[in-house]
């Protein structure tokens, strides 16, 4: 028994160390080697610590670490070859924690075949030490930061990248020459600030191409056509021009193609479009006129074409269309700004010219008349043999001397037409954003005295400097550093807008345990607006025969463009606002300013943000809300069965005679609206409170339909037809 059983220890001994040294490749491969490991920790400093980075220290194993789909860590060799990392940061990290800096330390790991920096936070320029990076980088990903400037030209010299992606950043300006890139299959410049220049000089392998959102002017170029492999292609929302070029639809690879939100006029092409082996096709919100090709109708393709003015007599989309006279307009207007604005440019190139040959001729004239000076001073050294010729040559000297420092320092002033950041804040009516002390808001709410409570936890105040603010004071749940809010406080500065309740400033103070707002409590000041709101307006017939049908429209786009600017105007979007009739101030000029809407706090640090699509839908269904108390004049609850009963009634009105709908309008602005203005108002507030969201329309076509809306009212309205009495549409 005893030697049976060392036999057996002795066979398990040795298939450990055969398992060991089988293993022992492996190990060494993931082991990192000690200074790429330091390079993690300063790479881990320079974002500032984020939550997701927060764990390491000089005792992590960086190769073992669990991966995410906000995180990955691969090794080879004992080097990193691929660093994802993907954050929620709303704001740009501190100055010293620079974009150049950070691209210094990630130069280090030399084998990277993969970088995905995401929503870190990062800011200023991409560095031209951008080419230092490993020349093995395949994969490039530093979307959703703060990275602005121009993209530098030697990003072209990473010969081996396969996909490039620098969406929603701060990029502006032209994009270099990118043909270098041989083995680049996906491009993703959007979000950003791009253009008004045409398109870059492309790679020829590429597969995904995406530029929406930029400021692409001028029409669509012909390069395109030479991209033999590309799949998909978005260049929504931009600015092009002309129409749509028959060459993409003999693309032999394309499928997807999104052309929406442009400025492309004409008609499409029959016989191109429907020999095409395109699957998905967007041309909505363009100036296409025309009629529909046939194949549009097919169950191949899927087409999404509203909002232009074609030609779709009897369709159920017919509603989506505008008429032709609009989109010829509005293409003859894009044609000539495009005109005005290369004329410009070419002005420009040559007042610089002008400029630069002045400035070339000016030196030229000052050399040749310093030489001929010179050469007279030293004519009269040689022949003047008295001193006191040579003295008053030297007072000469010194007259010269002293007229070109007066001239000098006369260049010191400071350019009248130069306006410092802070006095263009006041040009625009708002004191420039500021932190505020503790005292100055006590002093200016007398101690937050319940006697200027407006709202909850709103208290009205006046500034030392006279100007009325409202104080909103609200307490934070979890306990914070005062360092790490201020840092994360950034984006109060940015909620300023035409049509918001802007912010002025805001204050981080702490009270003790007996204080009514004990612990960390932020304090946001905003601009005070004393005129009263649009639900006072609607109760109050005196005020309520002020408000005609084009003052309510104007009141109606206000709206929607305040909460366009909180979806789309500050990153991340902000959703789920409390958009009541109440919170809709007017100021003396009936300008709206919206209240009470969401203010961006870090309540929790590291917490992750909601999905924004149910807040995005929710708002949308609030503003056909206060969209149809704007019709009716009638004061509702959203959640009142007044309100369900009222739709309804609207919604049938639709089907019947106009004189239905007219009935039903507020009586306050009888004969001061175009029918159809009033028809399409009413149709689009229905389609805002459908019950199912996925029907609801997004905000960006809230601003157009209103903006269609108006069109209409203004042509009513010059043709001679406003007025108390007058005859409607």
């Amino acid at each position: 028994m005893q030697s049976s059983s060392k036999s057996q220890a002795f066979f398990l001994t040795v298939l450990l160390l055969l398992l060991l040294l089988l293993l022992l490749p492996l190990l060494s491969e993931s082991q990192l080697i000690s200074s790429e490991s330091r390079t993690l920790l300063e790479i881990q400093k320079h974002l500032q610590y984020p939550p997701i980075l927060r764990s390491w220290s000089n005792r992590t194993n960086f190769c073992y670490l669990p991966s995410s789909p906000s995180f990955k860590i691969l090794c080879f060799n004992g080097h990193v070859t691929e660093l994802t990392v993907t954050g929620n940061r709303t704001v740009k990290l501190p100055g010293r924690y620079s974009s150049d800096s950070l691209f210094t330390v990630l130069t280090k790991l030399s084998n990277l075949k993969t970088l995905s920096l995401v929503s870190l936070g990062i800011s200023g320029p991409l560095p031209t030490k951008i080419i230092r990076l490993s020349s093995s980088l395949q994969s490039l990903n530093l979307s959703s930061n703060f990275i602005s400037g121009k993209i530098p030209k030697e990003i072209s010299s990473l010969k081996n990248l396969r996909s490039l992606v620098l969406a929603n950043n701060l990029f502006n300006g032209s994009v270099p020459d990118l043909r270098g890139l041989s083995n680049l299959q996906e491009l993703n410049l959007g979000g950003n600030k791009l253009g008004p220049e045409v398109l870059p000089s492309l790679a020829s392998n590429l597969i995904t191409v995406s530029l929406k959102n930029n400021s692409f002017g001028s029409k669509i170029p012909e390069q395109i056509k030479k991209l033999s492999k590309l799949q998909n292609l978005d260049l929504s929302s931009n600015k092009f021009t002309g129409s749509i070029p028959r060459f993409l639809f003999s693309l032999p690879s394309l499928q997807n193609l999104s052309l929406a939100q442009n400025l492309l006029s004409g008609s499409l092409p029959n016989s191109s479009l429907c020999s095409s082996k395109l699957r998905i096709l967007d041309v909505s919100r363009n100036l296409l006129t025309g009629k529909l090709p046939s194949c549009f109708f097919s169950k191949k393709q899927t087409v999404l074409f509203t909002f232009n003015c074609l030609s779709i007599k009897g369709s159920p989309s017919a509603k989506y269309q505008r008429p032709v006279t609009f989109c010829e307009n509005e293409a003859k207007q894009a044609v000539a700004a495009v005109k005005s604005d290369t004329k410009d440019q070419e002005r420009k190139k040559e007042d610089t010219g002008i400029e630069l040959g002045l400035v070339i001729g000016i030196i030229i004239g000052v050399v040749l008349v310093s030489a001929v000076l010179a050469g007279l001073i030293l004519f009269r050294m040689r022949k003047s043999k008295s001193k006191e010729e040579l003295f008053e040559a030297n007072n000469v000297d010194k007259e010269v001397r002293s007229n070109t420092t007066r001239s000098t320092t006369s260049k010191t002033v400071p350019d009248p037409r130069r306006v410092p950041q802070t006095m263009r804040s006041a040009v625009i009516g708002l004191s420039p954003y500021r932190v505020f002390s503790l005292e100055e808001l006590e002093e200016a709410t007398n101690n937050f005295d319940a006697a200027n409570l407006c709202g909850e936890q709103l208290y009205k105040g006046c500034l030392r400097e006279g100007i009325a603010v409202t104080v909103r004071c609200i307490k934070l749940k979890q306990k914070n550093s005062t360092q790490n809010l201020a840092q994360q406080m950034e984006v109060l500065s940015k909620l300023r807008h035409m049509h918001l309740v802007s912010v002025l400033g805001h204050c981080i103070g702490t009270y003790q345990d007996h204080h009514p707002y004990a612990g960390s409590t932020i304090f946001i000041v905003q601009e005070y607006i004393s005129n009263g709101s649009l639900r006072d307006y609607l109760i109050d017939w005196r005020k309520k025969e002020v408000l005609k049908w084009p003052q309510r429209m104007s009141i109606a786009i206000g709206v929607a463009r305040g909460i366009q600017f909180l979806h789309t105007g500050v990153a991340p979007g902000i959703f789920g606002n409390n958009l009541e009739i109440e919170n809709v101030l007017l100021d003396e000029t009936l300008t709206v300013k919206l209240s009470g809407y969401t203010i961006p706090l870090p309540s929790k640090i590291g917490a992750e943000s909601p999905s924004n699509d149910d807040g995005e839908k929710e708002d949308v269904y609030q503003f056909g809300v206060i969209l149809l108390q704007i019709i009716t004049g009638k004061v509702l609850a959203a959640a009142s069965s007044e309100l369900g009963s009222l739709k309804l009634q609207l919604e049938n009105s639709l089907r019947d005679e106009p004189s239905v709908l007219r009935s039903l309008a507020d009586p306050c602005v009888r004969g001061t609206y175009a029918y159809e203005s009033l028809r399409t108002t009413v149709e689009f507030a229905i389609n805002c409170l459908c019950e199912d969201q996925r029907n609801r329309p997004s905000i960006e076509d809230v601003v157009w339909n209103l903006q269609y809306t108006i069109q209409v009212q203004q042509g009513w309205t010059s043709s001679g037809n406003l007025g108390i009495g007058g005859s409607e549409m």
